[in-house]
């Protein structure tokens, strides 16, 4: 595995540069405001391990998080911030990397991964988002404990109560008006009960799976 700051600049050459993008934002009383970084690193991480031809950059740890306010620690920087950021990022990665991939961790992230991306392809750069579909409870519940607890369960509070456990459907309302404080006092969707390291493995390798092979598909397809 190779990563782009460890280098010096005459050292760096690759094919795909990815970005791993995540947030900093609270994820319950018992997982860290990185989560949504840390499982975007271990994908990009995960994949550079799996092909020579990648480089990962710097992680970007800041998102749009603005759902998460009155929750203490969570910065967010907004939607616009966040697409011009993107925007100037891969502008400046392609003058290196011919191909630029932002792993997203986080799923408000998405409107502004949208645009910027439309932005760059109507300028003729070569860059493609993804995001996992993890199954499960939509924010710091089994899914993403489980997760946690397989990159280091040292990192994982052991008071794991459950928050909201209606649909997110249900929810959406009331959290479009006020955000999630409005739905769950503790900040989680979901409930942890049970979560396990062994279960967040498999959802790291089932995802890396599916990573690798849109990669694949991806590159493969500009090449033809």
């Amino acid at each position: 595995m190779t990563r782009l700051g460890d280098l010096m600049w005459p050292r760096v050459e690759a094919e795909v540069l990815v970005v791993p993008l995540g947030s900093t934002e609270q994820h319950g009383p018992h997982l860290p405001l990185s989560t949504d970084t840390d499982i975007a690193q271990a994908l990009a991480h995960g994949l550079a391990v799996r092909r020579s031809d990648v480089l990962v950059a710097p992680a970007v740890p800041y998102g749009a998080s603005g759902e998460h306010a009155g929750f203490a620690g969570t910065l967010s920087i907004g939607h616009d911030a966040l697409e011009l950021l993107l925007v100037e990022l891969v502008r400046s990665a392609t003058d290196t990397f011919p191909h630029v991939l932002l792993v997203n961790g986080h799923g408000g992230n998405v409107a502004a991964l949208s645009a910027a991306c439309a932005r760059l392809r109507d300028e003729s750069r070569d860059v493609l988002v993804w995001s996992p579909g993890w199954r499960g409870d939509a924010h710091a519940g089994r899914t993403e404990t489980s997760l946690q607890l397989a990159l280091d369960a040292n990192r994982v509070g052991s008071s794991r109560d459950p928050g909201a456990t209606d649909s997110l459907a249900d929810l959406m309302p009331a959290l479009r008006r006020g955000g999630l404080r409005a739905v769950t006092d503790n900040g989680v969707l979901g409930d942890p009960t049970g979560a396990t390291a062994e279960e967040g493995q498999a959802l790291l390798l089932e995802a890396l799976d599916e990573l690798e092979k849109t990669v694949i598909a991806w590159l493969t397809t500009d090449s033809a």
